[in-house]
């Protein structure tokens, strides 16, 4: 009885552990080749000097309505498409700007990804995205 609880120990322990490293979220690359990367403070100073700047919110619409940057549309990467992204932004020299959840995130970096392939040319990558603009103290809408 006892072998029968230690092997049932350990298969417990074994899928709990991988399981754990499964759930944890891999980071958003460091770097986008073919985007400019800014912090809070910089996209605070887009949004004030360009004013035809599209922010894009990449999260998903329930995180959306409990807050995000004031003028940002919500568009989530998985449900972003040519035709959709061309709705809001027909010339591809328009600047737009993706944010996500932060470097845990991976939305806003695929989001990207599909508008430098769709030949976007002017893309903004907030990479810390909305928890740096949350920790700093810059304003929320709801």
């Amino acid at each position: 009885m006892k072998i029968i609880y230690y092997s049932l120990l350990i298969i417990f322990a074994e899928l709990f552990l991988t399981h754990t490293v499964w759930a944890e979220k891999p980071f958003a690359p460091k770097t986008l080749p073919g985007t400019i990367q800014v912090n809070a403070e910089e996209t605070v100073e887009l949004i004030m000097n360009m004013p035809n700047l599209l922010v894009i919110d990449t999260r998903k619409e329930t995180e959306y309505t409990k807050g995000h940057i004031q003028g940002s549309i919500s568009l989530s990467d998985t449900e972003m498409t040519l035709e959709k992204l061309s709705q809001y932004a027909p010339n591809k020299s328009q600047a737009i700007l993706f944010y996500c959840n932060g470097e845990r995130c991976l939305r806003s970096s695929n989001a990207a990804k599909k508008a430098l392939k769709w030949d976007y040319k002017l893309i903004y990558w907030f990479r810390t995205g909305w928890n740096e603009w949350v920790k700093k103290g810059m304003p929320i809408s709801r």
